[in-house]
């Protein structure tokens, strides 16, 4: 098994470094613009994983040494600049460095699976599909994953109740338009309907991510082990479901664009995407994530 991180950033470095905790394969490859930078995060990287029970190589490289990579993680972007700037103010620059840098990777790894954590998320996603040519289940975007998480880990602070029992799904756009999927949440076999204290949960999770990037510049450990969970579920084939960002093709008459729906992760990629039955405020806001993800891929092309 071999995994490429394209960018080194502090997304990429957070991955690598949970990679490298959680050795699943027996090369990890460090690809970014500055090639100084992964080469001296390589050889830290190198360092922790002489501490491990690990013999996985650790190493920089550029496009060409990546060939034979069964699995991609992209990260890179251009600098955020203000830690509450909208993620869809990345995108026309970061269109440009997927263009710049997709089709080569596809070219060398034509077999490989691609997680595009790059935001916005859902546009690049798409785009990625398009630069690459891979088959779609072959592309995975974090989506809602991370955002999900941060609702149950909410959920469970409040309910006394482990996440991980906890169903509740955050869907539609990793964005401003993003919802929580009440009629779905549940845990042994009880369901969470809408309440004051949901509204409040999901409130708090939607400003979560720019709260972390306003006190410490940026995010990174969350992302890093959402990123390592989809990684998980490909390499051991574990069948996991998790909100992510797909092509959706017909679900609720959206076409031709990537949201974040509950998907079944295996060694294949993308095994199925789920059909939940939303309520009509639910589908209303499933609608409206994917006009506005939309509108975003329409200003990259």
């Amino acid at each position: 098994m071999k995994i490429t991180i394209v960018g080194t950033g502090h997304v990429g470095s957070a991955i690598a470094f949970a990679a490298t905790i959680n050795p699943l394969a027996a090369e990890l490859l460090l690809v970014n613009r500055n090639l100084a930078k992964a080469e001296g995060e390589a050889i830290d990287l190198a360092n922790a994983s002489a501490l491990q029970n690990s013999n996985m190589r650790i190493r920089a490289g550029q496009i060409a040494d990546s060939g034979g990579s069964d699995i991609l993680i992209f990260t890179a972007s251009v600098p955020y600049g203000s830690p509450t700037r909208k993620r869809t103010e990345l995108a026309i620059e970061n269109y440009a460095i997927l263009q710049d840098w997709l089709p080569q990777l596809a070219t060398v790894s034509p077999d490989a699976i691609l997680i595009m954590v790059s935001n916005p998320v859902d546009a690049l996603t798409y785009a990625a599909i398009k630069l690459t040519g891979y088959p779609p289940e072959r592309v995975i975007g974090t989506g809602t994953l991370l955002d999900s998480v941060r609702y149950r880990a909410l959920l469970s602070a409040e309910l006394g109740i482990h996440p991980d029992d906890i169903r509740a799904y955050i869907l539609g756009e990793h964005g401003d338009t993003q919802f929580a999927a009440h009629s779905l949440a549940m845990t042994g076999g009880e369901r969470f309907y809408p309440s004051d204290m949901s509204a409040k949960l999901f409130r708090q999770t939607v400003s979560m991510g720019y709260d972390v990037s306003t006190l410490k510049g940026h995010t990174s450990y969350g992302i890093a082990l959402a990123t390592m969970s989809i990684v998980d579920s490909i390499v051991y084939d574990l069948k996991h479901t998790m909100p992510v960002s797909v092509l959706i093709d017909g679900f609720l008459e959206v076409r031709d664009v990537c949201l974040s729906l509950p998907a079944v992760i295996g060694r294949g990629g993308v095994t199925r995407v789920l059909r939940p039955k939303l309520s009509e405020e639910e589908q209303a806001a499933f609608q409206r994530s994917a006009d506005a993800v939309r509108a975003n891929i329409s200003a990259l092309t």
